[in-house]
């Protein structure tokens, strides 16, 4: 099939441009100025020109705590721009696959959220991401939502690589340890993608295949313990790692509230489309392949 992905260089982009192709697809993966979700003309233009067979929403405003600060340029990005696309996709009659967030709830549930439960976001960027879906959904009931949480790769700029910078440089390393969740690989979100599209491209409007999903890696974890299995993984391959010291969340404020129990239950996406949560610890260990080569 012809894709068309909106983000060129993410984590989640790069991955699908990889992923994708093995399966024999045509990506085209397009960000600004050639698709630009604050321009709907750019949008239209970037649909009509790759006459695309599947739009994949790959791109998105993720600086939670810029968001605070840049409600309407979120919102324009991760709602207004997203419904654009989708509507662009319905008006062809194409299946449309959108990214969102655990960042959606509150985390104050106690237990793993599913996707019925009433979403109750905390700040700008996870009410930017919930606008986002109901416009999506509203714009093309063709489209499948995947809820993910704590994105990484050996690409761009995530938590994993902060670690690695920070515990080169510095003997003792404090971390979160009270908020709760799952590490999510780029490369583990390509693939559940890649394994969804041809149903997303058989089922048509009302099929259980749409709506929304969450996926995550497994188990479940903290960011402290999400380091300290960064670092034991590279201490094997032979890097110089800190000392790691637990801090909760009043230790380490920042401007955005975040959700201190973010995991997502993944059980519908398994009953739907056979897919279960990736191992992120081996997930780790490919990336790591990456950027501590032996």
């Amino acid at each position: 099939m012809r894709v068309l992905v909106a983000g060129r260089t993410g984590q989640l982009a790069l991955a699908l441009s990889r992923r994708l192709p093995r399966d024999g697809h045509e990506v085209t993966a397009l960000e600004a100025p050639e698709l630009d979700l604050t321009d709907a003309a750019s949008i239209a233009r970037a649909v009509a020109d790759t006459a695309p067979e599947v739009v994949i929403n790959a791109a998105a405003y993720t600086a939670v705590d810029r968001a605070e600060d840049e409600r309407d340029l979120a919102y324009a990005i991760n709602a207004t721009g997203a419904a654009l696309l989708a509507e662009a996709a319905a008006r062809r009659g194409l299946p449309f696959v959108h990214v969102s967030t655990d960042y959606v709830f509150d985390g104050l549930k106690g237990s793993p959220y599913v996707e019925t439960d009433a979403a109750s976001p905390a700040g700008v960027y996870g009410a930017s991401k919930r606008a986002g879906e109901e416009a999506v959904l509203a714009a093309n009931p063709r489209s499948a939502i995947l809820r993910t949480a704590w994105v990484c790769s050996a690409d761009g700029n995530n938590f994993l690589k902060t670690m690695l910078r920070l515990g080169a440089e510095r003997e003792t390393l404090s971390v979160v340890a009270d908020q709760h969740g799952a590490p999510t690989f780029a490369a583990d979100l390509a693939e559940a993608i890649a394994r969804m599209l041809p149903r997303l491209a058989a089922a048509g409007a009302g099929d259980e295949a749409f709506g929304l999903f969450h996926l995550t890696g497994a188990p479940w974890t903290t960011w402290h313990g999400f380091a300290a299995e960064i670092f034991a993984q590279a201490a094997e391959r032979g890097a110089r790692v800190p000392a790691l010291k637990a801090i909760t969340t009043a230790e380490y404020p920042t401007k955005a509230r975040r959700p201190a129990d973010g995991r997502l239950d993944c059980g519908r996406i398994g009953r739907v489309h056979g897919i279960e949560p990736a191992d992120w610890r081996r997930s780790l260990a490919a990336a790591l392949e990456v950027l501590l080569p032996r």
